[in-house]
Order: C-alpha cells, then sequence, then structure tokens
C-alpha cells in the first residue's frame, strides 16, 4: 500500500525531475559553445507544473490547500495524487549568432546553471522536510508503546 502525505509531493517530485533534465540542457548547451551552428536550447517547465498544480489543486484554489475527501467525509490515502508523465517544451534560442552560427551566450549558461542548481537544492530540501512527517509518526507512535 502506498499513499502520499499531500498531494504537493507529487508535484515535487516532477519539479526536481524537470530540474534535473534542464541541468542536463544547460549542461549540453555548455559544451557545445564551440560547435558551429549549434542553437542554445532550453526547457520550458513553469507553464507545464503551473498547469498541473491547476489540474492537482483546482482552478479556483485562491491559495489555499483544499482537502480531497471520498464519500462520508473520508480521506482516501490509499492512492497517491494522479501525476501523469508531464512533457515540455524544448525551446531552441532565437538569440543572434556569432560568425560561426552558434548562439549559445556562455555568461548567460552559467548563470542559468547556478540558478538551476540553487531551484534544484530547494527542491531536495522541501522534499526532506516533507520527509520527516513520517519520521516525526514514528518516533510519536514509539512513545506510545
Amino acid at each position: 500500500m502506498s499513499f502520499e502525505i499531500s498531494r504537493v509531493s507529487g508535484l515535487m517530485r516532477e519539479a526536481l525531475n524537470f530540474r534535473a533534465k534542464r541541468q542536463d540542457i544547460i549542461a549540453s548547451n555548455i559544451a557545445n559553445v564551440d560547435t558551429p551552428f549549434y542553437k542554445a536550447r532550453n526547457i520550458d517547465f513553469k507553464g507545464v507544473l503551473e498547469a498541473k498544480e491547476r489540474e492537482i489543486f483546482g482552478a479556483n484554489n485562491n491559495d489555499k490547500l483544499q482537502m480531497a475527501t471520498t464519500q462520508d467525509a473520508k480521506l482516501d490515502i490509499t492512492k497517491p495524487a494522479s501525476i501523469s508523465h508531464l512533457k515540455a517544451k524544448i525551446i531552441i534560442s532565437q538569440a543572434p549568432a556569432g560568425n560561426d552560427g552558434n548562439n549559445v551566450n556562455i555568461d548567460k549558461q552559467t548563470t542559468q546553471l547556478s540558478q538551476n542548481s540553487i531551484g534544484y537544492n530547494a527542491i531536495v530540501a522541501a522534499i526532506k522536510k516533507n520527509g520527516q512527517i513520517y519520521t516525526s509518526v514514528i518516533n510519536a507512535s514509539a512513545k506510545l508503546s
């Protein structure tokens, strides 16, 4: 049996997967900085995650987390939130290219790399914090024995 504490944990997992994918794309851009006619790529997952958030929490959630219940106000924790595989668009940069046809800006790419790394680490910290709920429940139940 598997269950999740909240629907946010599935969204955090998807965000973590997209941050990892973006890291790969940025690293590829940096690796191809000297490749003639290479066009920088990026991944747009912000819009995809916002759409998934609206799907999970509802369009009119007013920034309040609503509890999902089944009939007779029972909470069904046996089914994890439905997180389908999200697809984000790979965006080819239309930035001006140099003489060799390459449009990778190394300064911009390294900045994006560090920003993405910070975002990735923040999501990992949130997932760890979310996991502490299990630890506190286990510790509390051990004290009852």
